[in-house]
């Protein structure tokens, strides 16, 4: 896209010498004509001056119209749009002056001030629906709180609904307190207000670690667990940050996979990439939700929405970004789901 650079061009004041040569052409004209024909001296005076001032009358008009339209008129759209969008309406757009083979810087910058209009009011529909989902989120584990602390202040209870209810005062309690510290997670990442600490360490062990946290899990509910891992595989990120992704992988793929079903760990390596597949046998994902899986607070099967907060991918997906990695998702409904995390190698 060629950009002019000036308003006012060259050709502009070639064409302002070429009038006024042909106006001092056609005055030369004038007093010729009127000598010729005898014409009276204060004839001759005053035919000049008022050409002249039609002349100069003419070249003013158009040089005010030309600035007017060039250079005047977008600006006050530019303010006009800048008050407004001060006052927090972000759905103004101004049309940039020229064709889009004809630009100039000023449509150039019209062109940035509409793009950052449309951004920011994508952040501030973020920020609404962001504060929206917030506050269901955590109205809810709230509610549950006070309806069960409503029953244990009851005069008559037994024992055994004394626990159940202080045990789901406590789950309750348990995802809230999850939700906060993930959103506070979430915000100092997305603020880069936590700096990953790099470093080499070997990602194969890593693995089997985080995989050893959910054993107990997986025998309770019969799941088949299979790895498939090499010796070591060195990488460089920040050691703490990564437990984030692969114990949120590996808790979806427990969660979502039902009792007998299976799960597996995958990690291959080539010269430039480590890659860890995490695959399970549940319940898989519609297109529509493979489309948002990773949006804050999104939960696609809301069967399993008390197990967790829609933030655990989010944070995933940000603190790959973070070290330089990506994460890819393939998954068909009722045949599951497979993560795909590609990290460098240490020293790529």
């Amino acid at each position: 896209m060629k950009i002019k650079e000036n308003l006012f061009p060259p050709s502009l004041f070639a064409i302002y010498f070429g009038v006024l040569l042909l106006m001092a052409g056609i005055h030369t004209g004038l007093l010729v004509f009127m000598d010729t024909f005898g014409w009276g001296k204060l004839t001759q005076t005053i035919i000049p001056m008022v050409y002249w001032g039609m002349v100069a009358v003419g070249l003013t008009l158009f040089t005010r119209r030309k600035i007017k339209s060039t250079y005047e008129d977008p600006l006050h759209k530019m303010a006009e749009a800048t008050r407004k969008v001060s006052g927090g309406d972000f759905s103004v757009y101004v049309p940039a002056v020229h064709a889009a083979d004809k630009l100039d810087y000023l449509d150039v910058m019209i062109m940035d001030f509409n793009k950052m209009v449309e951004e920011l009011g994508s952040i501030e529909t973020l920020k609404t629906d962001f504060i929206s989902n917030v506050s269901h989120e955590m109205k809810t584990p709230i509610s549950v709180m006070k309806n069960y602390a409503e029953l244990l202040a009851a005069e008559r209870i037994e024992d055994r609904q004394r626990k159940e209810y202080a045990r789901a005062v406590e789950n309750a309690a348990t995802r809230l307190s999850d939700l906060i510290s993930n959103i506070l997670k979430l915000n100092k990442l997305e603020s880069q207000r936590i700096m990953p600490e790099m470093e080499n360490y070997d990602i194969c062990r890593q693995l089997c670690d985080c995989i050893l946290l959910f054993e107990d899990i997986w025998e309770e509910r019969e799941i088949e667990l299979e790895t498939e891992i090499e010796d070591a595989a060195m990488v460089k990120a920040d050691a703490s940050l990564m437990e984030l992704v692969w114990n949120n992988l590996i808790s979806n793929a427990l969660k979502f996979t039902e009792p007998g079903g299976s799960v597996t760990v995958s990690q291959t390596s080539d010269g430039d990439h480590i890659r860890i597949a995490v695959s399970d046998t549940g319940c898989g994902m519609s297109r529509d939700s493979l489309d948002h899986i990773f949006d804050k607070f999104y939960q696609g099967d809301t069967s399993h929405s008390r197990e967790g907060n829609g933030l655990g991918l989010a944070l995933v997906k940000r603190v790959l970004e973070l070290m330089d990695g990506s994460i890819q998702v393939v998954s068909e409904e009722g045949k599951g789901s497979t993560f795909t995390v590609t990290l460098p190698v240490a020293g790529i």
